[in-house]
């Protein structure tokens, strides 16, 4: 497989990949190594891992980290409910010991959280460790235990090795500083805003109802768009969501009806300053210019 195989991959499923990421997607995918996504919320860094599992027919298993993200919460726990009844029943037998140990932490009362899920899968799995850079460093330093080992150990059942070894993304918006060891350990991309030509492709493939002429002027709009001073610029799922909107509302220019465009922007501003700031006739010269 080369690069240019895993661009057309992805295109097959709507994801117009420039030829740096595929690079990487390449790369990635054929040492076996994570990939480390970096970049602005809403430039689609998730949509690859998803796009990913379409494109290789695979599952794809996240893992959505968060400040106080804990091993229990991300590789494995015991179904304590379930263990504290298997207790009172037992008491109520006359069962005790280790007879009872034995039973208590088998795999009938584990819970399988995402890491482990990952690598216990038949079929290699897609990994996505969403927004890695929100969790502590202390997961992060866990984590690497396990990426570089693809392996978990369970005290009272053993250490546990992949059984197939899952393809690792990675996603990171920015909100700290990652590690030089996990740097170290992934393949890295950068994914930005796409240019005029690249969002073009993605709409089409996405929305092949929009007319090609409309086509441009919805690129045109949302990247000068995304110029304005705005507390959250515009990702490419909200351009699509904008274009499925003016197909909803029978909009065929944008300069049209400014009412009607302005109550499609519900769809690309996001906050009240936002709503705010791009007035109808802010609108209406973004859209005059958009063509």
């Amino acid at each position: 497989m080369n690069w240019s195989r895993v661009q057309s991959d992805m295109a097959k499923q709507g994801y117009v990949a420039s030829d740096d990421l595929s690079m990487a997607l390449h790369i990635a995918l054929s040492l076996g190594r994570p990939l480390l996504l970096e970049g602005a919320a809403g430039v689609g860094k998730t949509d690859i891992a998803r796009t990913l599992a379409r494109a290789y027919n695979t599952r794809l298993i996240r893992l959505q980290c968060y400040e106080g993200l804990d091993a229990a919460q991300a590789i494995y726990e015991w179904n304590y409910q379930r263990q504290l009844l298997a207790i009172r029943a037992a008491a109520e037998d006359g069962e005790t010991g280790k007879t009872i140990e034995a039973r208590l932490f088998s795999e009938e009362y584990l819970l399988q959280r995402p890491l482990l899920q990952a690598i216990r899968q038949e079929v290699a799995p897609v990994l996505l460790i969403d927004e890695i850079d929100r969790a502590d460093e202390e997961f992060e330093a866990y984590l690497l235990e396990v990426l570089s080992d693809f392996q978990i150990t369970i005290p009272e059942l053993g250490t546990i090795k992949a059984t197939t070894k899952p393809i690792v993304i990675l996603t990171a918006n920015g909100t700290r500083d990652l590690s030089d060891a996990l740097r170290r350990r992934c393949i890295y991309a950068h994914v930005d805003y796409p240019d005029r030509a690249t969002e073009l492709a993605i709409l089409q493939a996405r929305c092949p109802e929009v007319t090609a002429d409309l086509g441009v002027q919805i690129i045109g709009f949302v990247q000068a768009l995304r110029k304005e001073d705005l507390e959250k610029k515009p990702g490419v799922a909200e351009m699509l969501d904008f274009a499925a909107a003016l197909a909803g509302l029978g909009l065929a220019d944008l300069t049209d009806d400014p009412v009607r465009l302005q109550a499609a922007l519900a769809t690309l501003l996001k906050t009240h300053a936002d709503r705010g700031a791009i007035t109808t006739e802010i609108a209406q010269r973004l859209a005059g210019t958009a063509g």
